[in-house]
């Protein structure tokens, strides 16, 4: 592939302002009013940029994405999107990365995760701090390594979940999942892990009211 076109320090307002971009690196470049600004695109690279209005990444492919703000009204920011990275980043907006397949998210602080990482697969997350309700509903395939929750019906209808040191303030997590091992980790929350199936917890500390109920072989070591 060609060398990357570089665009830096731009102003970029309008619908759709890089619609169906290919090979950029973007850096330090503000995405201001216009919905959609690089739909349909691939083989981006951002650095240092900033999203401040809705929709910035639909349909996109092969995206990696380092010290990036999404801003309140950059909602839904990531949907229909495969194979990108995102380190490095805050993200202020609610309803991000939806339909993604083969997610990387690191050193990410989600400040109003309500409705996020809904029906994504092969994701990896690691130091990931997040803020919200029904985190990661019906996603498969995630391995989660240092993070830390605060909302509450997570990871409901989830498939082959794998989390480390982790800590997890959620009530109602773990509903209708199937295979799900935890390690090392902090779960506080009321009804965990209904009507669930294949559960494991590994050198865990569980605090619930009527957690694991109406599971389906449930493993608990130490």
């Amino acid at each position: 592939m060609s060398e990357k076109k570089e665009i830096t320090r731009e102003f970029l307002t309008g619908e759709r302002a890089l619609f169906a971009s290919d090979n950029l690196f973007i850096k330090d470049t503000i995405f201001d009013d216009g919905e959609s600004p690089l739909k349909e695109s691939k083989n981006i690279d951002l650095e240092g940029c900033m999203f401040r209005w809705k929709y910035p990444l639909w349909y996109c492919n092969n995206i990696t994405v380092k010290d990036t703000q999404w801003f309140e009204m950059a909602r839904a920011g990531v949907w229909y999107t495969n194979n990108i990275s995102v380190e490095n980043a805050l993200i202020e907006a609610p309803k991000n990365f939806r339909r993604c397949r083969g997610l990387s998210l690191k050193n990410v602080n989600f400040f109003n995760a309500a409705e996020t990482l809904w029906s994504c697969a092969d994701v990896t997350l690691e130091n990931v701090t997040a803020k919200g309700d029904y985190f990661a509903m019906n996603s498969c395939d995630m391995k989660l390594d240092g993070f830390k929750l605060d909302g509450n019906y997570s990871f409901d209808g989830c498939k082959n979940l794998e989390i480390r040191n982790s800590t997890l303030l959620s009530k109602d997590a773990f509903w209708n999942c199937d295979n799900v091992t935890v390690y090392d980790s902090f779960i506080s929350g009321e009804y965990i892990g209904w009507n669930a199936k294949n559960i494991t917890f590994v050198n865990c500390t569980i605090e619930s009211l009527q957690g694991l109920c109406y599971i389906e072989n449930l493993t608990m070591k130490n």
